[in-house]
């Protein structure tokens, strides 16, 4: 792995927390989120699986009006055929979005003809709407239900129709690295966006971790410290999660030509004023 000056990560870090980008999830609460957040933001915008993708394009078209970057996730298995996909990309043009992020979406049936996000970006590329970026999945830590060798081919297909990738959630920088390392060697060139967590209490944040698939990231977590450390650092933390390793483990990695590091994403999940207030600390030490 190459690595940069002290100066370097100091910049790379002011970087990432300057320009990060903020996924908000669909509920009640996002008027209030996203008002925590700076106005012209980048804020992506999930499907949830109890709203589906009227709420996403509903919340995408009303951050867009109020001056917010907004990136909606298209979920493949939440759109029931070519029909609705039209019509939701005519609304999100209109909008004046311009950036999508295509994820298969964690539906255990899809709805309609899309299985996977490659069904969902085929489709797309046949619609007279156009976006400037199309994200699409990456996996540092894998799949509980799809294989290393399956999850790669999949990224091949899917990479030509994208522009960028952001990763799913993971706490160690060092396998983000590695992992970025095995796709380019892969002939996958796309710029990344790492998916990290916000700030957030540790317990619920473990909960969730475990709920979508990093097992190996709260491992990580845990035996970076050790079981007293761990239990030190709930307590010195007030029991709160910051992401300040996983910022300074990417930092030095940021203006790397093989990394192709162009920002994280963060996972608010919906907990946005405590991780604003650590971004704004980290940037004015």
């Amino acid at each position: 792995m190459a690595l940069g000056t002290q100066r370097d990560a100091e910049a790379g870090v002011e970087f990432l927390l300057r320009e990060a980008r903020f996924e908000l999830m669909p509920f009640d609460s996002f008027d209030d989120e996203i008002q925590e957040l700076p106005e012209g933001s980048s804020i992506a915008i999930t499907t949830s699986p109890k709203l589906g993708i009227e709420k996403t394009v509903e919340r995408s078209e009303d951050a867009a009006a109020a001056g917010y970057e907004v990136v909606p996730h298209i979920a493949a298995r939440y759109i029931d055929g070519p029909e609705q996909l039209e019509e939701v990309c005519r609304r999100l043009t209109e909008a004046g979005i311009t950036d999508i992020f295509v994820p298969g979406g964690d539906k255990e049936e899809p709805v309609g003809e899309f299985e996977s996000a490659y069904d969902l970006l085929v489709a797309l590329d046949d619609l007279e709407y156009e976006f400037e970026e199309v994200g699409i999945t990456g996996y540092p830590e894998g799949h509980d239900f799809i294989g290393e060798e399956e999850l790669a081919e999949s990224m091949e297909k899917k990479a030509p129709y994208a522009t960028y990738i952001v990763t799913q959630l993971c706490y160690d920088p060092d396998a983000i690295l590695e992992w970025i390392e095995d796709i380019r060697a892969r002939g996958v060139d796309l710029p990344v966006e790492v998916g990290i967590p916000g700030v957030m209490n540790y317990q619920r944040l473990l909960s969730i971790s475990q709920k979508v698939g990093v097992g190996d990231s709260v491992k990580f977590l845990r035996k970076t410290t050790g079981i007293f450390g761990f239990v030190k650092q709930l307590v010195g933390s007030r029991g709160r999660y910051k992401p300040d390793d996983l910022i300074e483990g990417l930092a030095p990695y940021v203006n790397d030509d093989e990394y192709k590091i162009r920002g994280v994403h963060i996972y608010t999940f919906n907990q946005t004023p405590d991780l604003e207030n650590w971004r704004q600390s980290r940037l004015q030490n």
